[in-house]
């Protein structure tokens, strides 16, 4: 017990919170440090001009890209592809890995907000502004962790090429919600590349953790424990 609770402490908790600071530290910089400086003083003017140029229709596309990627639709998504990967493919590693990214860049985005007080985009806002502070965006981190992991996954599992290339196109959904967050006056550009960031970084560690381990973590007899041959156990 003490050698799996000292992997999670190695492959996982600590580069996680490595990626919080980071991210803290970014923040701080964003907002006390590079706030007037180029490419940063452009970015008022892009709020500006996404506000200027709204449609219906684009108002209404974009009341649904970014329900994508709010909390409810991630859970929902998360914990019915998990059910998917672990029941029906009996695959506990890529389940594991899909709920942990999403799991990751939620802390990581709550601790940061909690650092980090900056103020949404000075526009008319389309959405009610959430508690939580502008920097990094929520709804595209999350979207990015569960869509993209996804497409890792599914990559993975899937046997012909033309079909491992089509699974990448989910990594246009998050692309999409950040579009959406941004045009709905939510946030600001560095806000959703920071994002992009830290759930990049967060589908990092866990696939390094959980999906291609040094030593395999492997089930047996219902319990975590690891394997240093990388064979199942007879």
């Amino acid at each position: 017990m003490s050698t799996f609770i000292d992997q999670v402490l190695r492959r996982i908790v600590l580069p996680v919170a490595a990626i919080l600071v980071l991210m803290i530290g970014l923040g701080l910089l964003l907002t006390h440090v590079l706030p007037h400086t180029w490419p940063f003083t452009v970015e008022d003017g892009v709020n500006r001009y996404l506000e200027s140029h709204r449609t219906g229709t684009g108002v209404r596309v974009s009341v649904f890209l970014s329900g994508i990627g709010n909390t409810s639709s991630v859970i929902a998504v998360t914990a019915l592809m998990a059910a998917v990967l672990r029941l029906t493919l009996h695959r506990w590693r890529e389940a594991a890995f899909l709920c942990l990214s999403v799991t990751a860049q939620a802390v990581v985005f709550f601790f940061t907000t909690l650092a980090i007080d900056r103020p949404r985009p000075d526009v008319h806002r389309l959405d009610p502004s959430p508690p939580t502070s502008s920097f990094p965006s929520g709804h595209t981190s999350a979207s990015f962790a569960l869509y993209v992991g996804l497409a890792v996954v599914f990559a993975m599992l899937a046997r012909p090429d033309w079909l491992k290339a089509l699974c990448w196109l989910l990594v246009l959904v998050p692309i999409t919600v950040a579009a959406a967050r941004l045009y709905r006056g939510m946030h600001h550009p560095s806000d959703v590349l920071s994002a992009f960031l830290n759930a990049s970084l967060c589908l990092v560690v866990m696939a390094r953790g959980v999906l291609a381990p040094r030593e395999p973590w492997r089930i047996t007899r219902g319990r975590t424990v690891m394997s240093h041959s990388g064979r199942a156990a007879g």
